[in-house]
């Protein structure tokens, strides 16, 4: 039904209500209400829409009263064509002023500085990431690559979109690299002795030595200080090579060290097996025994200005002139042993000498390695031996027998059987854990 215009409509007409109007502001709500009842509309804010039951039959009004209430039906609630407009119906509409509160005070609405301003300090109080100790944060973590076997297979297969991650066994072995590379405030000693000869105290420092030197990112230096003609640099580069260099000695070394201030001035006494740089002993018979206890301390004194790791071959017995200088400065032992009876009675008669002169920390902090080089009858009990051994040092490991150990020439890695290479990354380990 049309909307009836009440300024134009007869006056015998009942004027219907308008339609319903958005919600105002309080000024323009107050002249809106006055204009209201000036048409005798009732004061309420909201005009009711007009009804859609079929108009009656026009009948005679009586003259309307400028102040009065009109007497049509209640008001109804707005259809769902006729609901107001919102603001979020109407985009384009200015937002109305805040209604005045019942003090009268509006607080202003918030400008673009005082926007941006909360924003900055909002920023400001927030945590910052952190790059350095979070790193996981920003970056997903990524699982080592595997190496060898079927994990490794697959991962090559599969471009490495496959990744199983490694096996337990690699998964050891970077435990074992990661002990040995680890960096060192100072320069160490390691002292390898044993009270019989032949039972793989000297190959036990090459292949320890040169297992060293593949992982850990400083050279380390090995001394013969073999009384006895030692022949360690001969095991670390074979004896064709050694002889065919200049014969540079721990004695030539003693007669100079006064004058040696330098690294590239100490090399021109060394020998170099890869990574290894080795101190040669002396081959007389007659001026190898003579050194001293005080010429050892000196040798010591001068490697620890440039190296952070020293392995000392010393040869057999605990009693000869240099031995109480190499004890002195040593930081951990090897007790080189086997497993015939009679090594491993000396192993632990070396042990019990240690404690009673002095020196119960090295015995007690001593590792055990038990080389099966001469590869003992089925009738030697192993288990025994090592368990006879085991309670007196903080680690005892054993070396299988390997033809590239015992057959007392050149010891490479390359040559060594997968086995042994591992009982020398172990030896490695311990002597490191005993650093830090």
């Amino acid at each position: 039904m049309p909307v009836v215009n009440p300024r134009t409509a007869p006056a015998d007409t009942p004027e219907p209500p308008a339609r319903a109007a958005p919600p105002r502001s309080s000024s323009w709500a107050q002249a809106a209400e006055a204009a209201d009842e000036r048409f005798g509309y009732p004061a309420t804010g909201a005009n009711p829409v007009i009804s859609q039951v079929p108009a009656a039959p026009r009948q005679p009004a009586a003259p309307r009263q400028p102040a009065a209430a009109p007497t049509s039906a209640a008001p109804q609630a707005p259809t769902a064509q006729e609901e107001p407009l919102d603001a979020a119906a109407a985009p384009n509409r200015s937002p109305e002023p805040a209604v005045e509160s019942a003090s009268g005070n509006v607080p202003p609405p918030p400008t673009r500085a005082t926007r941006s301003a909360s924003r900055a300090a909002a920023l400001a109080d927030a945590p910052m990431p952190d790059f350095i100790s979070s790193p996981g944060l920003f970056v997903r973590e990524q699982k080592p690559r595997p190496v060898g076997g079927l994990r490794g297979a697959l991962y090559n297969l599969t471009g490495g979109s496959l990744n199983l991650g490694p096996s337990a066994r690699q998964r050891e072995e970077d435990e074992l690299a990661r002990r040995i590379s680890r960096q060192l405030q100072g320069s160490y000693n390691t002292a390898v002795l044993s009270l019989k000869g032949g039972i793989g105290k000297t190959s036990t420092t090459v292949g320890v030595g040169l297992t060293l030197a593949e992982y850990r990112g400083d050279p380390p230096c090995a001394i013969d200080a073999n009384p006895d003609s030692g022949d360690l640099v001969e095991r670390a580069l074979g004896e064709g090579i050694y002889q065919q260099q200049a014969p540079r000695t721990i004695s030539d070394l003693l007669r100079n060290v006064e004058s040696i201030d330098s690294l590239t001035a100490l090399a021109r006494y060394m020998h170099h097996a890869g990574r290894l740089h080795l101190i040669a002993g002396e081959q007389d018979p007659e001026v190898s025994d003579s050194l001293t206890a005080e010429e050892y301390l000196r040798i010591r004194k001068l490697i620890s200005g440039y190296y952070s790791v020293a392995l000392t071959d010393c040869g057999t017995g605990v009693t000869h002139n240099a031995m109480s200088g190499i004890l002195q400065s040593a930081d951990n032992l090897i007790i080189a042993a086997g497993y015939a009876v009679s090594g491993a009675k000396r192993a632990r008669s070396t042990l019990h000498w240690l404690a009673g002169h002095g020196y119960e920390d090295l015995a007690r902090n001593a590792i055990v390695v038990i080389t099966d080089k001469d590869e003992v009858s089925s009738r030697v009990d192993k288990d025994a031996i090592e368990d006879h051994l085991s309670g007196i040092c903080r680690q005892l490991i054993a070396v299988p027998h390997d033809r590239g150990v015992a057959d007392g020439d050149l010891v490479t890695l390359d040559a060594l059987r997968p086995e042994t290479r591992r009982a020398y990354r172990e030896i490695a380990a311990a002597i490191v854990d005993g650093y830090v």
